[in-house]
């Protein structure tokens, strides 16, 4: 038989940390010595170990209170449930893990090569650097939130670009960045837009991430506030597509 302080240190839990267990009814409070002390014995040590060991796999105090009752099938059940809870952290910590480390060394989220390539083409047609760092900015975040799709999407702008009509059109969006929100160059451009994409692809089919994502509106809020002729432009170009 144990004191309340060996059996913290054996288990390697706080005596308060014991105490609370006592208090929540995970850990029935043993009686008393003729001293006045608990005493606790080699199965309460065990009991403790697997109150421990379930609270710090993130296991809420008051499911390990319920499996202390539950059948042996319930108990085993459960640490499944549990072991494949902890794969799927231990999988987004080191996900995270390896993006701490690219930010380390200067790299948000490396992009791949044929997308820097690309991106230097774009200073060889005459983009502007602003226009290059939007669009290195962008297809980060693209290629860092949805990796399955970004490169589907990346290959769509590319083909587009590769026609000198459409790459005129980017360039006249690029280079409109500076001009008055109420420039009729604005209006112009905007049905020029408008009417390549109704040529492009047929309704419904135009390239875009999954619904639920909250990322196309945010790329385009990114674009407009920097610019309130691209505000515009974005404005005038949905409404001509019926967006």
């Amino acid at each position: 038989m144990i004191t309340i302080g060996q059996l913290a240190r054996y288990i390697g839990v706080s005596t308060k940390t014991i105490r609370v267990y006592h208090d929540k009814g995970l850990f029935p409070e043993p009686d008393r010595d003729a001293s006045g002390y608990r005493r606790y014995d080699a199965k309460d040590a065990i009991d403790l170990i697997k109150i421990r060991t379930l609270a710090e796999a993130g296991v809420p105090l008051s499911r390990i209170k319920d499996l202390r009752s539950a059948t042996d099938e319930e108990f085993q059940q459960a640490l499944r449930e549990i072991d494949d809870n902890l794969t799927t952290r231990i999988c987004d910590l080191q996900a995270t893990q390896g993006r701490l480390r690219e930010l380390a060394v200067g790299h948000l989220a490396p992009l791949p090569t044929e997308v820097t390539t690309h991106l230097q083409c774009l200073a060889r047609w005459g983009f502007t650097p602003r226009w290059l760092d939007l669009q290195r900015d962008l297809w980060i975040l693209v290629f860092a939130t949805h990796p399955d799709r970004a490169i589907t999407l990346f290959h769509d702008q590319a083909e587009t670009l590769a026609d000198p009509a459409l790459r005129q059109l980017f360039l006249d969006y690029d280079h409109a960045h500076d001009l008055n929100a109420d420039d009729p160059r604005i209006d112009n451009l905007a049905r020029r837009i408008a009417k390549a994409i109704r040529d492009r692809y047929r309704p419904n089919e135009l390239p875009e991430l999954d619904a639920a994502s909250a990322i196309p509106a945010l790329i385009q809020d990114t674009v407009n506030a920097s610019s309130p002729a691209w505000q515009r432009l974005d404005t005038l170009i949905r409404a001509q597509l019926g967006a």
